[in-house]
């Protein structure tokens, strides 16, 4: 297991962390899968007061280890309030759920909105995270956000923050310039999801396992996060202790790209291009919508959809629209009224309400919500 250095906070993350949200089976599948990331060389847990019981089940599998706390990190996540006696009252009962004396990293939970980062930053808020820090309880303070990039960028540049948890995978690089600004800034980078979010990338389609080979699509996202010293960590989020073993293959591969990894990348942009003229470049000229329909991301699912046969992880994607508020906000394709708002502003002429219909046609499905809720 290789480590790296989570910006300003100074600790020494595993370059995967075992994120809690999906092992709730039972508390004996949680500690058994606890155990199994100590014994790879894991050493940073992730929860969140929101994902059930996983707080209550990390903290009883970790009072079991006989490991010295020094040497393990812990990081839960609070939504924002604007009052200080909730904050104090949420660290309060985190802490007890984890039975720990400290929480190594707190982390602010959803800024997806330009509300809630006003919410992060409000008198109240910032009063009982500093008294927190003042008095011990939290060691680190950070966010995280599966919002815009202008979003996560103004956070980032608050200097509220030692660190932050966004997405960012092979399949979708948009917050790349926010990869760098957390540099500049020194803040620890946290990467949520890879394989899940990432593509659905444990289940491919064969058009992208010939397209990735000799390497897997999920080897190799982990490798082109992994190749970049920009990130600190990559999230596991295993069900159970089995789910650990392919993951942490890679877990002593961060070296640079080799040749055989380049090639694939190249191969996997190339098959891109057989999509055009209706390939979406992800400019996001066409936001905001009058509908409020997503129409970045849903023509970024189309692209992948028609390009690499992703079109279960479009549909897993796409029919959360609608279904999951501020965590992943927008209307689907169908909204669209063909008012031709955003027409005159994409730069490659697309037929964008053409293609909404035909995105719509290829991945609705039933609704889903996220997990934890």
């Amino acid at each position: 297991m290789r480590y790296r250095r989570f910006g300003k906070t100074n600790l020494y993350l595993s370059v995967f962390s075992l994120g809690t949200m999906r092992y709730l089976a039972s508390p004996a599948n949680a500690q058994e899968t606890v155990e199994k990331a100590l014994s790879c060389g894991i050493n940073h847990f992730e929860t969140a007061r929101g994902y059930g019981k996983s707080e209550e089940y990390l903290g009883a599998a970790l009072a079991q280890i006989p490991a010295t706390r020094s040497q393990i990190y812990i990081t839960t996540k609070i939504s924002p309030t604007p009052d200080a006696d909730s904050m104090r009252c949420y660290i309060d009962e985190s802490l007890k759920r984890l039975q720990l004396d400290y929480i190594d990293c707190l982390a602010i939970h959803g800024i997806n909105t330009w509300e809630q980062l006003e919410l992060a930053k409000s008198e109240g808020c910032q009063q009982a995270m500093q008294a927190a820090v003042r008095e011990g309880k939290v060691k680190h303070v950070g966010f995280s956000s599966h919002g815009s990039l202008e979003l996560i960028s103004a956070a980032i540049s608050s200097e509220l923050f030692e660190f932050v948890n966004l997405h960012y995978y092979y399949f979708f690089q948009r917050n790349a310039a926010a990869l760098e600004l957390a540099k500049a800034k020194d803040l620890g980078v946290f990467i949520i999801s890879p394989a899940d979010k990432g593509g659905k990338l444990y289940t491919p389609p064969q058009k992208l396992i010939d397209l990735c080979y000799p390497l897997t699509p999920l080897g190799l996202n982990y490798r082109f996060l992994l190749s970049d010293p920009q990130i600190t960590t990559l999230s596991v989020g295993a069900a159970n202790a089995d789910e650990l073993i392919e993951p942490l293959k890679y877990s002593d591969f961060d070296t640079p790209l080799n040749s055989t990894e380049i090639a694939a990348c190249d191969r996997l942009l190339a098959q891109l291009t057989t999509i055009e003229p209706q390939k979406c470049s992800q400019c996001y000229a066409c936001l905001p919508c009058p509908e409020n329909v997503n129409i970045s991301e849903i023509l970024r699912l189309r692209n992948l959809a028609v390009a690499y046969d992703m079109s279960d992880y479009g549909n897993y994607r796409y029919t959360m629209l609608e279904n999951a508020g501020h965590w992943f906000p927008g209307n689907k394709g169908n909204r669209c009224t063909a008012c031709g708002d955003c027409l005159p502003r994409c730069p490659e002429q697309l037929n964008i309400p053409a293609l909404l219909a035909d995105a719509h046609q290829k991945l609705n499905g039933s609704a889903r919500r996220r997990l934890w809720n």
